[in-house]
């Protein structure tokens, strides 16, 4: 199993470019089930569950091709099996994607309950109850959801709870539905907005995607077409919060700070400057940074995939932040590993308090989840001495080359096998 060795305490400057959003690709992958004709994708990133999904779309009999510049193309004519097996699927609750475009275009989907990162309930319930409104039958069995419909129709959906992935899969069911769909409390996040997009140049219908009510119009066929894959906002905000954290400074090229405002407000409060282009963000920090409150909540809020590396940053800031999560119940797993490290962390329920002290001590940590990997890599890269980040295969689910990255701004780190 590999793992990262990192010898902290340099500060991280210089250039480097941001991936495609694993958030987006997902989704837009899937996105080609509902049509026979190819979709291109550009801008994909190389990361695990990006090969996941391949695999997964493959089995089905979905033609999947990279072309010279590394541009994903995917093309399902025909199918040899609706069927998301849970070899497949256990690793990865995007899985659960493949349901909605399945049973809409094909009639019927079996698609194992998903897995993935051990960061708190995540239920499909939402996903099941707007397909049933959709007209499909849908039952869960042996561990197994099974939908089948002759056609969906249009129906009015209001979402208990703000769910990306549950407004991306009915999303895309109403497409090829009869009538009209409208979606109350979608999600609004940038990642639905880029699968919108997608859909309309594939001959979809859809109003109101970025607010929190969808229109979708549906129709009887849709095309091939070529998207390029909007940039990973985590990611951007991942390096950001590491060069703040080491008292760097960076330029980050293929970003877009307009789908980071709350991010980037979090790491003004903390002393960063920052200044932003056409595609680039730039942050310097001088000196040690200030405490920050976060509170995480679905978009345009501070996201919760961003919580736990402000709380490697809080954990050497000046000052005692307090971090409250209200999305997830079970994503404070970080604080313990930080401890190790040396950072004063207590918990009380979905509220962390954060008190920052001026060095972080090198040890061996564990990465819990995906988010949790960055945040200890993050802790690591200020630590005096050496710090070893144990089960890492969370990182590589996320991060296209992140140890590359942070050596070519100049951090001591380095992937043993």
């Amino acid at each position: 199993m590999d793992r990262l060795i990192i010898a902290g305490g340099v500060p991280l400057s210089g250039e480097t470019r941001i991936s495609g959003a694993k958030n987006a690709a997902l989704p837009l992958m899937c996105a080609a089930l509902l049509t026979p004709e190819p979709l291109t994708l550009s801008n994909t990133p190389h990361l695990r569950d990006v090969s996941t999904m391949v695999r997964l779309l493959a089995q089905m009999g979905v033609e999947v091709s990279l072309d010279d510049r590394l541009g994903l193309s995917l093309r399902a004519e025909r199918f040899s099996d609706p069927l998301a097996p849970y070899d497949l699927v256990k690793t990865m609750r995007a899985s659960i994607l493949v349901l909605g475009p399945l049973v809409a275009r094909c009639g019927e989907a079996r698609v194992s309950l998903p897995g993935g990162c051990a960061i708190g309930l995540r239920p499909v319930d939402l996903h099941i109850k707007g397909l049933e409104a959709l007209g499909a039958e849908v039952s869960v069995e042996q561990g197994y959801i099974a939908a089948r419909a002759k056609r969906l129709k249009g129906a009015r959906i209001v979402m208990d709870l703000v769910t990306v992935t549950g407004t991306e899969n009915l999303m895309m069911a109403a497409c090829l539905a009869q009538g009209t769909t409208v979606l109350e409390n979608a999600a609004r996040e940038p990642e639905v907005v880029d699968l919108a997009q997608c859909l309309l140049a594939m001959g979809a219908r859809i109003s109101g995607a970025g607010t929190d009510v969808i229109r979708i119009e549906g129709v009887d066929q849709l095309r091939g077409a070529s998207h390029r894959i909007m940039p990973d906002r985590i990611e951007t905000g991942t390096f950001l919060a590491a060069a703040a954290a080491t008292g760097g400074r960076i330029t980050l090229h293929g970003a877009d700070p307009g789908i980071l405002e709350a991010v980037l407000e979090r790491l003004r409060e903390s002393g960063a400057e920052l200044s932003t282009g056409n595609g680039t963000i730039s942050l310097a920090m001088r000196g040690r940074p200030k405490s920050i409150n976060v509170r995480t909540a679905p978009y345009p809020a501070f996201p919760t995939d961003m919580q736990a590396q402000l709380m490697a940053l809080d954990a050497i800031a000046e000052g005692t932040a307090t971090i409250t999560e209200t999305v997830f119940e079970n994503r404070f797993m970080h604080a313990l590993e930080m401890q190790r490290l040396g950072a004063d962390i207590e918990i009380a329920g979905n509220i962390a308090t954060v008190r920052g002290v001026a060095k972080l001590q090198g040890a061996t940590v564990m990465a819990t989840d995906l988010r949790a990997s960055a945040s200890l890599v993050i802790a690591g890269l200020v630590a005096e001495g050496e710090t070893t980040v144990d089960r890492i295969y969370h990182l590589d689910r996320g991060y296209e080359c992140i140890e590359e990255k942070l050596a070519q701004l100049g951090a001591r780190i380095k992937r043993v096998h």
